[in-house]
C-alpha cells in the first residue's frame, strides 16, 4: 500500500504537467475567429496556437466572454487568454508571454456625418463638446489613448458587447465614436452586416504605432511553460 502511494506521489506531478492549458478566446475578427475544423484562426490565434504546438504544450480552445476570461484567470489554474495588452493592473494576477502581434495605429469608427475628417488629432476629437465615446468594460486601449481619455474625460458609454456589436451601436447613434485598431476597423466595416450602416474610419495623426498583444496566463501556469512559449515566439519570423 505504501509503495502504491509512493508511486502515485511520483507520478502525480507528471500527470498534472500533461493537463491541457485552456486557451480562452472571444470571437473577434480578424484576431480570433472560430473555424469549421473546430480550431481558431486569426492574427493572434495563429501565432498563439503555433507557440503552444511547437513548444509541445497541450492546449485546447474555449470560447469565453472577455470579462469572464479575466475573472477566470484571477482564480488560477491552467488557463491562458489570447491577444491581450499587458497592463500594470493585469500583471497583479496574470503573467504574459512575449508579444505575439503588434496592432496598427488605433483609429476611431464614426458615422459618415461626423464633423471631423482624417487629419484630426486624438486630442481634438476628445475635446469636442458633448462627444460620447463607446468603450468596452475593463479594456485597455493602450497607454496613449487611455491617458488621453482620462485627461479629457469625455462622455463614456461602457458596454460588454464585442467589437462587431459595438460598431453597430455607433451606426444606431448609441454613441458618437469608438476606438479600434486600424486592421480590425477596416475588416469589420467591409462585412455585409456593417457595410451599409453609414460608418467610416477616422484616422488620427497623433496616435502612435499600435500596442503589442500577448498570451496572458494565470500565475499557476509554470515558469517552464512560459519559457517554452517565449522561446517559440522569439524564433518566429517577425518575433519580438
Amino acid at each position: 500500500m505504501l509503495r502504491v502511494l509512493f508511486l502515485w506521489l511520483l507520478l502525480a506531478p507528471a500527470c498534472r504537467a500533461q493537463e491541457p492549458v485552456v486557451l480562452y478566446y472571444n470571437e473577434r475578427p480578424p484576431y480570433l475567429m472560430s473555424a469549421p475544423d473546430g480550431g481558431v484562426h486569426g492574427l493572434t490565434a495563429d501565432p498563439a496556437a503555433a507557440a503552444f504546438a511547437d513548444a509541445g504544450v497541450p492546449a485546447r480552445w474555449m470560447r469565453m466572454p472577455s470579462n469572464r476570461q479575466l475573472a477566470l484567470l484571477q482564480k488560477g489554474g491552467q488557463r491562458c487568454a489570447v491577444g491581450w495588452f499587458r497592463t500594470a493592473e493585469r500583471e497583479r494576477y496574470a503573467r504574459f508571454t512575449l508579444p505575439i502581434y503588434r496592432d496598427l495605429p488605433l483609429v476611431a469608427v464614426v458615422r459618415d456625418d461626423f464633423a471631423l475628417r482624417d487629419g484630426a488629432t486624438l486630442r481634438q476629437l476628445l475635446a469636442m463638446p458633448g462627444v460620447a465615446v463607446l468603450v468596452k468594460e475593463k479594456y485597455s486601449y493602450g497607454g496613449y489613448v487611455d491617458a488621453a481619455l482620462a485627461e479629457a474625460r469625455p462622455i463614456r458609454i461602457a458596454t460588454t458587447a464585442e467589437s462587431m456589436a459595438m460598431v453597430a451601436m455607433i451606426g444606431a447613434h448609441r454613441a458618437d465614436l469608438m476606438f479600434l485598431a486600424s486592421e480590425e476597423a477596416d475588416y469589420l466595416l467591409q462585412l455585409a452586416e456593417l457595410r451599409d450602416r453609414g460608418l467610416r474610419v477616422l484616422r488620427l495623426t497623433d496616435v502612435p504605432t499600435g500596442e503589442r498583444r500577448h498570451i496572458m496566463c494565470s500565475k499557476d501556469v509554470s515558469d517552464d511553460i512560459m519559457r517554452r512559449l517565449d522561446k517559440e515566439i522569439q524564433q518566429k519570423p517577425g518575433g519580438p
